[in-house]
Formats: structure tokens, sequence, C-alpha cells
């Protein structure tokens, strides 16, 4: 049953990851970086086959902006993965410095909702079932704009782009505590996101990225929360220390990692339509193995998870057992997954180690003498 669970178990590398990315202080500029979406997707292949669970790559839309999205969903295919969540950017160009779809100016509005449509229409051409939202619009100053106004702004082009979406089609809205924004974040936290969702119906669900709250925050109780009222569209996974959230998924605190796959699996996360996403810009690290190592992360979080004897913790519980009950959560914590996580890559025809093998593959070496001249596909591309 566990390993069941764990062979079935997807996880999506977002496709911004591969190429030159990272903080707002500087990025570095890697060798064998891709140069286009196509490069992209063949990197993301490589995380693919060395883990065997991440079929499915994020888009970014204007960065991998091509002329034949059909095209490019024949080549995933081709190369053993698929198209995953489409990311709108309305937080990039100069008309957005005061708001995208919160602006005080319709004509900029406009334009943002045109750029959510037309993502709408990428799904469509690629056969991606998740558009996701994320939305840098707030204020700075106490008084610069109407914050009940701001709002009647946002609902009205979410209205809009839930009536654009198509059968099993959905958006997903991302929340942010605060950034760029200091004063007033237009989406701050779940609770926001999940009014807005709930307004609009089914095919509107919450994203919960893991970097996005506040220190000391439950991120499990906000999974728990979403899980019940079937609102959790999916995770961005990642880490962060104190204010960025771009490090590798469990590198600052694999408790809470596991922690959320917990309630996930609780909850029936692993039954229903939720999607395990990675969200991530790796500025020093190699980026290829950084993702390699995220999903490692992740696998190993969630093998913890599954280990958790719910039967015994159920009879601690209603006990009142609380030790008993933390005890039963933390010997599942305390487990050694990585043998059971060899076991099913050797039995899938994997390497035990997908580190190792990656290394082994000469793939960097390759794409660092081929992939030389024109432009390196990376942030802002």
């Amino acid at each position: 049953m566990i390993k069941d669970s764990l062979r079935a178990q997807v996880i999506e590398t977002p496709s911004w990851a591969y190429g030159n990315s990272g903080t707002r202080f500087k990025v570095f500029a890697q060798r064998g970086v891709p140069r286009d979406p196509f490069e992209k997707l063949a990197d993301a292949a490589q995380v693919h086959a060395f883990t065997g669970v991440a079929p499915q790559v994020a888009l970014h839309i204007p960065w991998d902006r091509v002329d034949d999205y059909a095209a490019l969903a024949g080549h995933a295919s081709g190369l053993g993965v698929r198209i995953g969540a489409i990311n709108s950017n309305v937080f990039q160009d100069d008309d957005y410095m005061l708001g995208s779809v919160t602006n005080p100016d319709a004509k900029v509005r406009a334009k943002a909702l045109e750029h959510l449509l037309d993502c709408v229409d990428i799904m469509d051409a690629t056969g991606s079932d998740t558009l996701k939202l994320w939305f840098s619009d707030g204020i700075n100053y106490p008084g610069q704009d109407d914050l009940r106004a701001r709002q009647d702004r946002l609902a009205e082009a979410l209205d809009r782009v839930y009536g654009r979406l198509g059968e099993g089609q959905r958006f997903l809205l991302e929340y942010k505590l605060f950034e760029p924004a200091f004063y007033a974040t237009d989406v701050p936290d779940w609770g926001t996101a999940y009014a807005h969702c709930l307004r609009l119906g089914p095919k509107a669900q919450v994203v919960v990225d893991t970097g996005h709250h506040a220190p000391g925050t439950n991120i499990e109780f906000i999974v728990a929360f979403l899980l019940r009222e079937g609102k959790l569209g999916g995770f961005d996974f990642n880490s962060r220390f104190y204010a960025d959230d771009d490090l590798m998924a469990g590198a600052a605190d694999p408790f809470q990692l596991f922690r959320i796959m917990f309630e996930v699996i609780g909850g029936g996360g692993f039954t229903e339509d939720v999607a395990f996403m990675l969200d991530q810009c790796h500025n020093i690290e190699p980026k290829i193995a950084g993702q390699i190592r995220s999903v490692m992360n992740v696998q190993e979080a969630t093998a913890k998870a599954l280990l958790v004897d719910r039967e015994a913790l159920a009879a601690a519980q209603a006990a009142g057992d609380v030790l008993g009950a933390n005890a039963v959560v933390m010997d599942a914590y305390n487990t050694d997954v990585r043998p059971l996580l060899a076991e099913i890559r050797t039995e899938a025809g994997l390497d035990p180690d997908p580190m190792a093998a990656y290394a082994r593959s000469g793939y960097f070496e390759k794409i660092a003498e081929e992939r030389v001249g024109g432009t390196q596909a990376g942030w802002g591309a």
C-alpha cells in the first residue's frame, strides 16, 4: 500500500527552475542553461528519468512563449513528460507598477485580463488543465488606493477568467504575505484566496506556497482546513529561512514538510486532485540537480507521512494520551525511508540513487558544451 502510493505520486517541476534565475539581488549565470522552452523540457525530462515521479512541467508565460504550443506539447510527449500548470505573469511589465487586475487604470486592467485569458488559450493548446494565478498587486502607503475597490477589481477579473475556463479546467489562486507590496497586498493570505475561490465555485481553488507565510505560521492547519472544504488545489513546494521562498523543498524545515504531507494523506489529498508542484529558482546550486534533490526531499517526507500508524494514533488521541499520540507521529518521522525509496526505484528499473546517477550520466557536460551562444532563457526571459 505504501509502495503503491509512492509509485503513484506525481511531482511537477517548473520550467523557470532550469534557466538562469534567482534572487532580486543577483542572478548568477551558469553554463548549459536552456536557450528556449524546448531545452527546458529536455532538462525537466532528465529529472523525471532519474526519479520516475516528475512527469509534468509547469510553463510560465511569457517566459515560455512559443509560436506553436501544440508543437511544444508534442515535444514534451516525445521526451516522456507533459505540460502541467500554465503560470501567468502580470507583474513584470512597467504598466503594472501600481497593480495589474487591481490597477486604478482601466486600460492596464484590460491588458492584464487579456493576458490571463491568453493563458487559458495556451491551456487549450497544450492540454493543460490548470492555470496558476499570482498577483503582485498591492500598495505601499496608507491612502495610496482604496482597499475595498481593489478587491472589487480583483473579483471582476477572477469572474472573467473563471467564465472562460473549459470543461475539466480550473485555476489555482496563489497568495503571498508581502513582496513587492509593503503596506497591503491584494491577495495576502489563504483566507483572502479562499473567500474569492469560494464565491466563484468548484473550478477555483487555493494553491499553498510553503514560502509565503509569516514566520511560525502553522501551514499544515491551513492544508487541513482547505482539504476539508475541498478548496486545496495544490502546492508550490520550496523553502525559506527569512523572507524569500526559492530554496529547495525541505531544505529549511524537513519536519514541516513531513507535517504537511501527513495532513495531505489524512485529508484524502492523495486521492483528490491536489497538485504537488515545485516553485524554486536555483541561484547558486546546479539547476537539474537542485530539482532532483527537491523531488527526493518531497518523496522522503511523503514516505514518512505514509508510515504513520493511523490506528495507533487514533487510539492514543481517543484516550487523551498526549505523549503517546506524539510518539506515533515522531516514530514515523524518525524512520530512515531512504532504503524503501531506493528499493522502489530499483523495482522500477531506475538507479536507487538519482543524484549519483545523474552525475554519472554526463548530461551536464553535454549541455554545457552544446548550449553556447544565443540568449539564455532565464529570469525575465
